[in-house]
């Protein structure tokens, strides 16, 4: 015979007072968040009775809603009042009483189609209000239900142990108070002044005036609204004129200077979400080290705001941006810190990049009187996004500048696409070399048969480039070659630049012997992986090359000064086999043999913008040459 086994079902046991005291301790990293709790449900309940109001004829919407903040500070209590849905006994219990029970949830479930999409709601988890506790010992809710015929409302007590209290108490109007009874060390939430900077900062937007008591003209207390009650960002563009959206920029960010362009979107549908998206007209001094600090994009939900630090909405490159997201739908943690990843918050990054790219690029297409001072701010760094986002690649490639070979100076840039533009017949390649700085890319020996043959040269020298270009390897259908690595054979690109007198001479070019370069190699040891003659140089006596995949000598030696390990390789030593130092190095033997070849590789060396190992002992061995 087969047994049996007996399959048993049971409900999990909750301990309320320790989830209750997990969520009071643990699900908020930063206490101040209450205030904007207490606020989103007040803007709830309002919203929720111009609703009911518009479906129950027995349920006035007086039009002056609002939210109150009233302060004792003898006694210790912060009140935050508003006049709208309210509760009876039985939504206490089920939505204060039952944790994590959203009455705001539970209606927005029950709402469909128009009237879904403009219910400005806040609440989904029901957990809010419990934040009251991080800075109260003792919390009482006073609340009347509107369309309660009598005037009788419910009181609700409970210092957050687990247990509460419930009793009814007369109450002639509907709406809600809540009563937060402040621990001692928390009476800074005492301070009018505090308490009108946590709602600039989180509750500006909400769409009902909040409003606090301040002493008046005649010394007698009255309401003064203390939040903006509007959000640009809701606005319908044509409404907008260039001077709020400037306005509007300045208050976001707090910057001095004009914003340089905006673009303003929303989206409507499955999902509805608004983006305002501004370029700024200057870079923090500390932009390059904001990598993981991005603080452009304010994240709102209906108006309230989450957090000003979007890393999910806005990748590396970005960072410089500035604006405002707001959606009603994006999934966030229980205590709405923190934003989680799904494919809405996916298609909203997506739209942030590519609304970003979007306006980056009407700025370049209207000239380089405004595309030049945003480059120069702000080039460095959208270059990151050619190695970070390979989808938008072509769309970035287009918007990058480069100093040039065929410009006046650094602060004069090139395009990518002029450049192949003015490419000579013959030319299969975008050429380009990096350096530690401008002037060690213009005056690099490696250009001299370019210039010679009128070839145009891209000068990198930000920081990222050469971490840039190892991954930026053609645009367009163009390869990108380094003038500093690997072999140059340029062939006949170029001829018509060239007279006759020097095409004569290139078309004679000369090698150095094959014994002469093997010797030179055993005098310089393992400092070089090769030496041979060189095809780039032309008044320069000597050179270093790199092979292709090597990591420039300049980005080496930064990694190396920030104590990172780098990867061996010794460089190619090129010589130009025409100069007077390399035809006089056939000549010489024994310690002056080995003390040219040796100068010409420090010589090398001082052009890359490398600091000698010896300079005392270079300074020698010049001044032996020079004497001898």
């Amino acid at each position: 015979m087969s047994k049996q086994n007996n399959v048993e079902t049971h409900t999990f046991q909750a301990e309320t007072k320790q989830i209750l005291h997990l969520m009071i301790h643990s699900l908020y990293s930063n206490k101040e968040i209450f205030l904007r709790e207490l606020i989103s449900n007040a803007s709830d309940a309002l919203d929720r009775l111009r609703f009911a109001a518009i479906a129950d004829d027995s349920i006035q919407d007086e039009g002056d809603l609002c939210i109150e903040l009233e302060l004792d500070e003898e006694k210790g209590l912060l009140t935050v009042r508003d006049n709208g849905i309210g509760m009876d006994r039985d939504d206490v219990i089920e939505n204060i009483g039952t944790i994590a029970r959203s009455g705001t949830r539970a209606f927005l479930d029950q709402l469909t189609g128009d009237a879904k999409a403009d219910a400005h709601l806040i609440g989904q988890f029901g957990v809010g209000f419990y934040s009251s506790f991080i800075v109260a010992d003792m919390v009482t809710v006073i609340t009347r239900k509107a369309g309660d015929e009598v005037s009788q409302g419910v009181r609700w007590v409970s210092d957050g142990g687990g247990e509460y209290s419930l009793e009814a108490v007369e109450k002639e109007t509907h709406g809600t108070e809540v009563i937060l009874h402040l621990k001692a060390d928390e009476k800074e939430f005492l301070s009018p002044w505090a308490l009108r900077s946590l709602v600039g900062r989180y509750s500006d937007h909400i769409g009902f005036p909040i409003r606090m008591q301040e002493t008046g003209e005649d010394d007698e207390p009255e309401w003064k609204d203390i939040n903006k009650a509007s959000a640009l960002w809701t606005l319908p563009k044509g409404e907008i004129a260039d001077e709020e959206y400037q306005s509007f920029y300045k208050y976001l960010t707090h910057d001095m200077d004009d914003a340089l362009a905006w673009a303003h979107n929303k989206v409507e549908g499955s999902q509805t979400y608004t983006t305002l998206l501004y370029l700024p007209s200057t870079a923090p001094m500390d932009l390059m080290l904001q990598r993981d600090e991005r603080t452009g994009l304010r994240l709102y939900v209906n108006r309230v705001f989450i957090m000003d630090a979007a890393q999910n909405l806005l990748p590396h490159y970005l960072r410089f941006m500035r604006g405002v997201v707001d959606s009603a739908d994006l999934p966030l943690n229980v205590s709405r810190e923190l934003l989680q990843e799904n494919e809405l918050s996916g298609k909203i990054r997506a739209a942030v990049i590519r609304r970003s790219l979007d306006l980056i690029g009407k700025l370049a297409k209207d000239g380089d009187e405004k595309y030049e001072p945003f480059w120069a701010q702000f080039g460095a760094v959208l270059k990151e996004g050619i190695v970070e986002d390979f989808g938008n690649r072509e769309r970035i490639a287009p918007l990058l500048r480069f100093a040039s070979t065929k410009g006046n100076g650094a602060k004069h840039v090139v395009d990518l696409a002029g450049y192949v533009e003015r490419m000579p017949e013959g030319q299969d390649a975008i050429y380009y070399i990096t350096a530690e700085n401008h002037s060690a890319a213009a005056h690099s020996p490696h250009l001299e048969v370019f210039r010679k043959k009128g070839i145009e040269v891209l000068l990198l020298s930000d920081r990222v480039d050469e971490w840039m270009m190892a991954y930026f390897n053609e645009f367009e259908g163009t390869p990108l070659k380094s003038v500093a690595k690997g072999d140059i054979d340029l062939g006949k690109v170029g001829e018509s630049e060239v007279g006759d007198e020097d095409k004569a001479e290139t078309e004679e070019t000369k090698t150095l012997e094959k014994d002469l370069l093997e010797k030179i190699q055993a005098a310089l040891g393992d400092r070089v992986a090769e030496v041979r003659s060189s095809r780039r140089l032309t008044d320069s006596a000597s050179c270093l090359v790199l092979g292709e995949q090597e990591m420039a000598l300049h980005l080496q030696r930064m990694l190396e000064q920030a104590g990172q390990d780098v990867p061996e390789s010794k460089p190619i030593l090129e010589l130009n086999p025409g100069h007077p130092l390399v035809t006089k190095l056939g000549s010489e033997e024994g310690g002056r043999f080995d003390d040219l070849a040796l100068v010409l590789y420090e010589q090398a060396l001082l052009s890359e913008g490398a600091v000698l190992e010896d300079p005392a002992d270079f300074v020698r061995r010049v001044n032996q040459l020079l004497v001898g």
